[in-house]
């Protein structure tokens, strides 16, 4: 009996060490996007998740700004070998350095945004941009005088193209005859911050008669969007609540939940119930959304609103269909 005593309080001791050793693992980290943690847009909807976890719980957590490509890599190696997990890569952008970096570290615990990787230790989670940009495509042309809109991305790549033709849908939707104007701010990093060029882009829509401009461009955005309220123009902001940037010019911001997500990601490694996967987030699992707020109501009609608000519940329940243009890189307006 007192050898069976003897070895449970072994096994008690081993659990508890065990316990301890995963409550230090916890050390959560952030490799940001280029444009920086306060680019107003995609990258500061993460800051603010970890900020909230922080004030929640008490936790603080490390994180990098890489000004360069070859700066992702090398994070998120740093950080898996000082022991930090999880550690939240942002960005699609960091999806080839996350499948090696998740391999060489196959304990460690990783998060990615706007991509998938396929790994044991990596959970992934994408948005259904396309159902929020209908929203905001749709408000656009109700908002619209001339019957001209713009978009401004900012890479030019397939996710930001989802955005736009998200947005056109929305547009034809309201308003069958409404014309939209695309612009892509450049083919590399460095279109995510370049606020001189958003702000031409956006001049250059309004000059040929857009009154409403929507941006997908994170730092690059917000030349887009005080260019377009210099011009006494409606912009539309995305991923944050941009409302508060110009009050009373911003009729909208298509938010993506880039906060919750990483939220998640720190609360469920601290609670053990952290699971590798892809969890794809739109209208139905509240990941997207358009802003509503004391800065935009002015803009936003009755029936505007009701229009919305119909339409939200259509692409719910799959009587209005939104084609993503990464199904087939196609776009059907």
């Amino acid at each position: 009996m007192k050898a069976r005593k003897f070895g449970l309080a072994l096994a008690g001791l081993a659990l508890s060490a065990t316990t301890a050793l995963a409550q230090d693992a916890f050390k959560p980290a952030i490799v940001y996007d280029l444009g920086g943690k306060f680019d107003k847009s995609f990258n500061e909807g993460v800051h603010a998740g970890a900020e909230k976890y922080k004030k929640d719980t008490g936790t603080d957590y490390r994180d990098f700004e890489p000004q360069n490509d070859a700066q992702r890599e090398q994070a998120l190696r740093r950080f898996a070998r000082d022991g930090y997990s999880p550690i939240v890569a942002v960005g699609f952008s960091q999806e080839t350095a996350l499948k090696k970096v998740a391999d060489e570290f196959p304990k460690t615990k990783f998060a990615i945004i706007d991509a998938v990787v396929e790994k044991p230790n990596v959970q992934s989670t994408v948005f259904k941009e396309h159902e929020g940009s209908f929203l905001v495509g749709l408000l656009a042309a109700q908002a619209s005088k001339s019957g001209k809109v713009g978009f401004v991305g900012g890479m030019d790549i397939p996710l930001i193209r989802k955005f736009a033709c998200g947005y056109v849908q929305g547009v034809k939707y309201a308003k069958k005859d409404a014309e939209v104007f695309q612009n892509m701010t450049g083919t590399t990093g460095a279109a995510w911050n370049d606020p001189v060029k958003g702000g031409e882009l956006a001049k250059s829509q309004i000059d040929r008669g857009a009154d409403v401009v929507y941006h997908a461009a994170g730092g690059t955005g917000v030349g887009v969007l005080r260019a377009t309220a210099d011009a006494g123009k409606l912009g539309i902001g995305v991923d944050s609540n941009q409302n508060a940037l110009h009050p009373g010019k911003m009729l909208t911001s298509m938010v993506k939940r880039v906060d919750v997500a990483t939220y998640n990601a720190f609360d469920q490694a601290k609670k053990g119930t952290f699971k590798a996967g892809v969890s794809a987030l739109g209208l139905n699992e509240d990941g997207v959304a358009w802003a509503l707020d004391d800065n935009n109501k002015a803009l936003i009609t009755a029936d505007m609103k009701a229009a919305a608000d119909k339409a939200a519940d259509g692409i719910k329940s799959g009587s209005i269909k939104v084609h993503d243009y990464m199904s087939d890189s196609k776009c059907p307006m």
